[in-house]
């Protein structure tokens, strides 16, 4: 049924959910696994470029870490996952990330790292849901 499985991971508690849903799904359907990770925290209004430096040396440890304990679940399942991190905002680059690469399936968490909409869907998986050009599995 799915051929290419893409997880999307910010490395909170919904998105660990959600890799463990795609490691499950690509280990039954024999299906290609990607992550995807969404560097988007970069300072808006920074003092100095010392500051966006080390901003972005953060950021890359921090996509570092989520990444190699992604890759390790997959591995302890018999998989292989291929990561993905890539600047921008989160719903347009995973949305063109999927198209660009013809994904059968996007996995996300419903509860990332936003706090504003903890109580109701945040915008992320609800945008995600409305644009991505495959089936979309949004796992709480």
């Amino acid at each position: 049924m799915f051929r290419k499985i893409l997880v999307g991971n910010d490395g909170s508690e919904g998105a660990k959910k959600a890799l463990h849903a795609a490691i499950d799904l690509a280990k039954r359907y024999e299906a290609e696994l990607h992550e995807i990770s969404v560097e988007e925290r970069l300072p808006h209004y920074a003092a100095t470029v010392g500051e966006v430096v080390e901003a972005k040396q953060e950021a890359a440890e921090f996509f570092r870490t989520v990444t190699r304990d992604a890759e390790m679940a997959a591995t302890a399942k018999g998989l292989s996952l291929i990561s993905h991190i890539m600047p921008g905002h989160e719903a347009e680059t995973i949305v063109t990330f999927a198209k660009d690469h013809g994904f059968d399936l996007l996995v996300i968490g419903f509860m990332g790292h936003s706090k504003v909409f903890e109580r109701i869907w945040g915008s992320t998986s609800h945008n995600l849901t409305r644009l991505a050009p495959c089936s979309v599995l949004v796992v709480k």
